[in-house]
C-alpha cells in the first residue's frame, strides 16, 4: 500500500488500469553512474560461452586513465596478478590467487575446502565474468577490479555458473558480475556487459555509507561478505516472543524516520539509524504496542528519484520501496556510516533488544518489483542483467516490453521456479539469520500473477509460503491488492494461514465515523471481525488485520484535518496519491485555531482509535498517530526526509498527558480485556446489539454489548456520529455488577479515559455528537 510516483492503494475494489507502457525498442543507455568507470578496452572479454582463446582466464582492469593493471591465470593452476605503474610493479599489491571449477549451491557466496565459492544463475547468459575489488590493492576510490571469465564447460551446471576462488580474504573483498547474452529485446533480453552486476543473492551489499547524501549517488553496487566476525550473540535468555496473533497491535514505523529528527535528542551518529530504534524502545513500551512492522529494511536506493532531470529530483525515498537486494540489510540504516557489516549486526541488535521486551519484528517486504525501474528510463544493476527474461513479467505480444502491475515500471515474476525459489530462500533467510517474527507483503496480489500476468486461482509461491516449514512460526501478512485491479480483500488465497490487511474496514470506519449514512449495519460487521470477508474454512478473526491508517494516505490528523490531498512539494502536479480518502476537516481545510473545529478534530481522533482497539481482528496504527502527526495534507509523502514523515519527538512531549495518554491507555485496555480479541468470530450469545432498525439510512448512532461469559465483564460500546446529542438507553448490567464509564471521547483528558472507571447512575447517557462512550460492568 505503499507508491511511488502514483498512490497505488485501491480505496474500494474498483477496476485499475496497468500503467501505460512505452512501445519504443530503443537500447537503453548505459548506466550513467558507470560512464567513466569502464576502460574503452576490454582486456580478453569473451564474445561466445567459453572465454577468449579457448581457456578460462583472469581478467584485471583498472577504472583510471593513468594505472593499468595486466594478469596472466591459466586453468587449474595458480593465477598471480601484479598491480603496475608506468610498467613496474607497486609494491604491497601483489597477491596469489588460484581458482578451481566451484559448485552450483548455494547460491551466492560460501565458504568451501580450499577458498569461496561464488555461484550465480542465468539460464540465458553466454558468458559470465565474475569481477572481485580487493581494497587493500590501492585507495579508496582507486581500486583494482580482477575479473575471472567463468567456462561454460567447467564453471557451469545447468543454469548456474559457479567457481571457487583460493587466496581471497574472508571479508572486505566487494564482487559483482559482468553478463553477456543475446542482444534481442523483441525476446525479453536485456544484457550488458559493460555494467558490473550485483549478485541476487548478496547477503550484504556495499554501496553509499550515508543516507540521501547526494555526492554519493554514483556509488557503484557491489555484493560482499563477512566470513571473519563470530556469530552474533543473541544472549543465553534470549527467548523469541512468539505471541498469539489474537494479542498483537501492531505500529507501523520507518526506522529512519523513528527517530531522525534532531527531536530525537540522540547523538546524529545514530540518529535514523537500528540503534536509534532501541534507545526509544521504552516509547514503544509506554504507548503499549507489541509489533512493529517495519517499513522496508532490504537495501533500497533512496536516491533513485535523482538519476536524471526530472519533476521529482529534488526528493529522497524515505520509505524504501525500491528493492536493490532481497537478502542484505539496509547498510545506510547503520549507524555512523558503519557500512553492510555494521548494518547486519546493529540490526541484530535492534531485533535482539525488541524481542526482549516482548515486541515482535514484521517486516514490510517487496518482492512485486525492484528498482531497476522501467523501460523507458533502464536501471540495471542486477536481475535485468543477469536474466531479465526470467525475473521480470514481460509482455512477449508487445515487444517483450516489461509489465507493471506494481506501478513503478517492473514486476518480477514470482511464480516462474527460479524466481519462486529466490523469494523463499530470501524469507528463510530473515528468519533463521535476523529471527525476524513474521512478513507483511507489499501488494501482494502480484504474487497471484502467473508470468504472462494472470491471476492464478492457487498461486505456487503463495501456497509454499503457508506450507514452508521455516516460516511456520511466522505471521504472513498480505496487502491483498496490486495497480492492475487483482483487488482480493477476504478473496486472498491463504491456506489458512495468511492474514490480509482489510482495506474494507478502512473504507466503511472511516465513512462510519465521519458521518456518512446507511452504514451502520456495515460498521457493526466491521467491528465484529468482518465475518462476511474472512469466516471461510479454517480462517480467525485475526486473519483480517484492521487499520484506519497506514504509511501511505492520509496520517490520522490530516483524516480530520483535510478534504483534499496536498500533494504539490511531490513533484506531480498534484497528480500523485489517492484522491478518494473519506476524509473530512471538520469545517476548516487545513490548519485552524477555531477551538470548535480543533476540539472536534480531537474527539474524532479519539474515536478511530477506540474503534480499532474495540473491534475483533488484529489492529494496527501509524507511527506518529499516537501524538497527532500531520504531513500538512500530502497522502502520498514517500518522498520526503523531512518532519514531513520524521517522528516529531518535541510534540509528543506536548501532547503526553492529553493526546498520547488516551492512545496509550486504550491500548492497554484491549491488552487487559480478551473479549474484544477472540480467536472466533462472534454468536449470538457473544453481542447483543442495542439496534431494532437496521433499515434506517438515516441513522447513525450504534450501541451494542459485548458479553464476558466468564467472569461478567461486559463491555458496552455506543458510537453517535449525528451531529446532534443522542439520549441512549443503558441495558441492565450483569448480575451484581454495575456499569462504569471508561471512555467518553467528549470529555477532555484526563477524564477522556479512566481505565478503573467511573460508577454510572442511572439508565440514560447523553452522547455529544461524534463521539463514543465505553462502559465496563464492574462489581
Amino acid at each position: 500500500m505503499d507508491s511511488v510516483g502514483t498512490n497505488r492503494t485501491p480505496l474500494r475494489p474498483a477496476i485499475a488500469a496497468a500503467a501505460p507502457r512505452s512501445s519504443a525498442l530503443l537500447r537503453p543507455p548505459r548506466h550513467s553512474a558507470l560512464g567513466n568507470r569502464v576502460a574503452a578496452s576490454k582486456l580478453g572479454i569473451a564474445s561466445g560461452c567459453c572465454g577468449g582463446g579457448g581457456g578460462y582466464f583472469e581478467k584485471v582492469r583498472r577504472f583510471d586513465a593513468v594505472r593499468r593493471t595486466t594478469a596472466r591465470a591459466q586453468s587449474g593452476n595458480t593465477g598471480r596478478s601484479t598491480a603496475e605503474a608506468m610498467d613496474r610493479p607497486a609494491p604491497g599489491t601483489e597477491m596469489l590467487l588460484k581458482y578451481s571449477s566451484g559448485k552450483a549451491y548455494p547460491l551466492g557466496v560460501s565458504q568451501v575446502e580450499g577458498g569461496l565459492n561464488f555461484s550465480i544463475f542465468s539460464q540465458h547468459a553466454s558468458s559470465v565474468s565474475l569481477c572481485l575489488k580487493l581494497p587493500e590493492r590501492g585507495t579508496q576510490d582507486n581500486v583494482e577490479i580482477v575479473e575471472f571469465a567463468l567456462d561454460c564447460q567447467k564453471n557451469k551446471t545447468g543454469d548456474i555458473w559457479h567457481v571457487t576462488v583460493e587466496g581471497l580474504p574472508a571479508s572486505g573483498v566487494l564482487y559483482g558480475y559482468r553478463i553477456n547474452g543475446p542482444q534481442g529485446w523483441e525476446q525479453g533480453h536485456r544484457f550488458d556487459s559493460s555494467v558490473i552486476l550485483l549478485d541476487p543473492y548478496a547477503k550484504l551489499v556495499s554501496g553509499r555509507k550515508y543516507f540521501g547524501v547526494a555526492e554519493e549517488k554514483s556509488s557503484q553496487l557491489f555484493g560482499t561478505y563477512d566470513f571473519d566476525s563470530p556469530p552474533f550473540d543473541w544472549g543465553d535468555d534470549y527467548r523469541l516472543p512468539n505471541l498469539p496473533e489474537t494479542d498483537l497491535v501492531i505500529y507501523e514505523m520507518n526506522v529512519r524516520a523513528f527517530t531522525a529528527d534532531e527531536s530525537s535528542g540522540l547523538d546524529p551518529a545514530v540518529r535514523g539509524s537500528y540503534l536509534g530504534v532501541i534507545e526509544k524502545i521504552p516509547h514503544l513500551l509506554e504507548l503499549g504496542v507489541n509489533a512493529v512492522e517495519l517499513l522496508p529494511v532490504f537495501e533500497f536506493d533512496e536516491l533513485e528519484f535523482k538519476r536524471y532531470p526530472n519533476p521529482r529530483d529534488h526528493m529522497v525515498n524515505t520509505w524504501g520501496y525500491s528493492t536493490v537486494n532481497f537478502f542484505a540489510p539496509m547498510s545506510r540504516y547503520a549507524s555512523a556510516g558503519g557500512g553492510p557489516v555494521a548494518a547486519s549486526k546493529e540490526l541484530k541488535q535492534m531485533v535482539k533488544a525488541l524481542h526482549n521486551a516482548g515486541i515482535e519484528v514484521i517486516l514490510d517486504v517487496v518482492y512485486n518489483h525492484t528498482n531497476e525501474a522501467d523501460d523507458a528510463h533502464p536501471y540495471m544493476t542486477s536481475f535485468r542483467g543477469i536474466d531479465n527474461k526470467v525475473y521480470y513479467m514481460l509482455d512477449l505480444n508487445n515487444n517483450a516490453q516489461l509489465l507493471n502491475f506494481s506501478g513503478c515500471g517492473n514486476t518480477l515474476n514470482c511464480n516462474h521456479p527460479v524466481v519462486m525459489e529466490l523469494v523463499l530462500d530470501s524469507l528463510r533467510h530473515w528468519v533463521k539469520e535476523y529471527h525476524i517474527d513474521g512478513f507483511r507483503f507489499d501488494l501482494a496480489s502480484v504474487l497471484c500473477r502467473a508470468p504472462n500476468g494472470s491471476p492464478l486461482h492457487a498461486p505456487p509461491l503463495i501456497k509454499e509460503i503457508a506450507k514452508d516449514s521455516v516460516l511456520s512460526r511466522c505471521k504472513i501478512i498480505a496487502e491483498p491488492w496490486d495497480c492492475g485491479g487483482l483487488y482480493l480483500v477476504g478473496r486472498f488465497p491463504n491456506w489458512d494461514r495468511w492474514a490480509e490487511w482489510n482495506g474494507q474496514y478502512r473504507d466503511d470506519i472511516r465513512r462510519y465515523i465521519k458521518g456518512d449514512p446507511g452504514l451502520k449495519g456495515v460498521f457493526a460487521t466491521r467491528v465484529s471481525g468482518s465475518a462476511d470477508l474472512y469466516q471461510v474454512n479454517q480462517r480467525k478473526p485475526y486473519h483480517g488485520v484492521n487499520f484506519v491508517i497506514a504509511h501511505d494516505g492520509f496520517t490520522l490528523y490530516d483524516l480530520v484535518s483535510y478534504n483534499f490531498k496536498h500533494n504539490d512539494a511531490n513533484g506531480e502536479g498534484g497528480r500523485d496519491g489517492c484522491n478518494d480518502n473519506f476524509s473530512w476537516n471538520c469545517g476548516v481545510e487545513g490548519e485552524t485555531k477555531d477551538l470548535i473545529v480543533v476540539r472536534l478534530r480531537s474527539r474524532q481522533m479519539k474515536n478511530f482509535h477506540m474503534v480499532l482497539m474495540i473491534s475483533q481482528g488484529t489492529p494496527m496504527m501509524l507511527m506518529g498517530d499516537e501524538y497527532a502527526h500531520t504531513r500538512y495534507g500530502n497522502n502520498n509523502s514517500y518522498g520526503h526526509d523531512t518532519c514531513i514523515n520524521n517522528f516529531q519527538w518535541g510534540q509528543l512531549e506536548e501532547r503526553r498527558n492529553g493526546h498520547f495518554r488516551f492512545f496509550s491507555e486504550m491500548i492497554k485496555f484491549r491488552h487487559k480485556h480478551p473479549i474484544l480479541r477472540r480467536d472466533r468470530f462472534l454468536g449470538k450469545n457473544d453481542v447483543t446489539w442495542h439496534e431494532d432498525c437496521w433499515e434506517n439510512q438515516e441513522s447513525k448512532f450504534l450501541a451494542f454489548t459485548v458479553h464476558d461469559h466468564d467472569t461478567g465483564g461486559d463491555i458496552y460500546l455506543a458510537f453517535n456520529a449525528h451531529d446532534f446529542f443522542v439520549e441512549a438507553v443503558i441495558p441492565p448490567p450483569p448480575h451484581q455488577k454495575c456499569w462504569n464509564r471508561v471512555v467518553d471521547t467528549n470529555l477532555d483528558s484526563p477524564n477522556d479515559i479512566v481505565p478503573e472507571g467511573v460508577p454510572l447512575s442511572g439508565s440514560m447517557y447523553r452522547l455529544a455528537p461524534y463521539s463514543s462512550i465505553l462502559l465496563k460492568a464492574n462489581p
